[in-house]
């Protein structure tokens, strides 16, 4: 769902009409050589908002959007948000704000290493509801393929940790362990293929998490069972800046295993349906 697009805007200076044709060469110089700073941004609506696969939109409708600053050097500086609802209270907070910033550099030819920090912000929710998660990316490409692997890995943080071992304790308002820090790792990988000749993309994606097994301060979680996968397949079209993207999206946390987590970890808070289980998500991008 988060998705930066890199364009790059040149600029011409003006001369007086006389000194034209002497500054012709220079002036095109100028104008192929790409500024040292880039804006670049994305304004999404999607039919559910998956994280990591389990919904954060209560499977309902999200809308979306951020916006990069990038620098030549290979720094960066972005931000992303999406609306919020369901299976936690988020701390009361009915909107997700992240704030993003790294570094990109080349290697080996056709590679990029990407590290970074993401800082997950829930305004006007809670106390001890923000946390901060450090990640690494390396992508490679080879003719229409690209191939991303990543690791994300948060210290432990109250945020994450263990505060209620139960949906019942958390609904009852009951802390099992207050004040609890854990952490939380995920690997992940992410693959596209261009289909040559059309404007269709492939793409597939395969995590895993590792985390808390519980519910953090205010009945949320990064990974509500512990350890789970995560998965999705599909593919986009796209039309000059507008791009269309259908995806089934699954995970193997099943109705047994998120039982103990409800209701909290259920559509509309009522203890029932799984807001893991497999789905088609569907989104368009509209990328500036």
């Amino acid at each position: 769902m988060k998705s930066y697009r890199t364009v790059v805007a040149a600029a011409v200076l003006a001369l007086p009409l006389a000194a034209q044709a002497q500054s012709a060469p220079a002036d095109a110089a100028k104008a192929s050589t790409p500024e040292p700073i880039t804006v670049s941004g994305s304004a999404s609506i999607a039919s559910d908002y998956r994280f990591r696969g389990v919904s954060q939109s209560d499977r309902e409708m999200a809308v979306q959007g951020g916006i990069t600053v990038a620098h030549d050097s290979g720094v960066y500086i972005g931000t992303w948000a999406s609306n919020l609802a369901g299976w936690g209270t988020f701390g009361g907070a009915n909107m997700e704000l992240d704030l993003i910033g790294g570094f990109r550099t080349k290697v080996a030819g056709n590679g990029t290493l990407d590290l970074g920090l993401t800082w997950y912000l829930y305004p006007g929710g809670a106390d001890k509801t923000d946390f901060a998660e450090p990640y690494a990316k390396l992508t490679g490409t080879a003719g229409p393929a690209t191939l991303t692997v990543g690791v994300a890995y948060a210290p432990k943080q109250q945020a994450i940790g263990k505060w209620y071992a139960t949906g019942a304790d958390a609904a009852a308002g009951v802390y099992t362990d207050p004040g609890a820090k854990d952490d939380n790792l995920y690997l992940w990988g992410d693959g596209a293929f261009g289909i040559a000749g059309t404007p269709v993309t492939a793409r597939a994606h395969l995590g895993h998490s590792w985390g808390q097994d519980g519910l953090g301060p205010n009945a949320t979680a990064v990974s509500p069972t512990g350890s789970y996968w995560d998965w999705s397949l599909g593919a986009d079209a796209t039309w000059r800046n507008l791009t269309v993207n259908v995806s089934y999206v699954d995970t193997d946390i099943s109705d047994a295993r998120a039982t103990y987590l409800r209701p909290s970890f259920s559509k509309g808070q009522d203890g029932t349906g799984n807001i893991a289980g497999g789905t088609v998500v569907v989104a368009l991008t509209a990328a500036f």
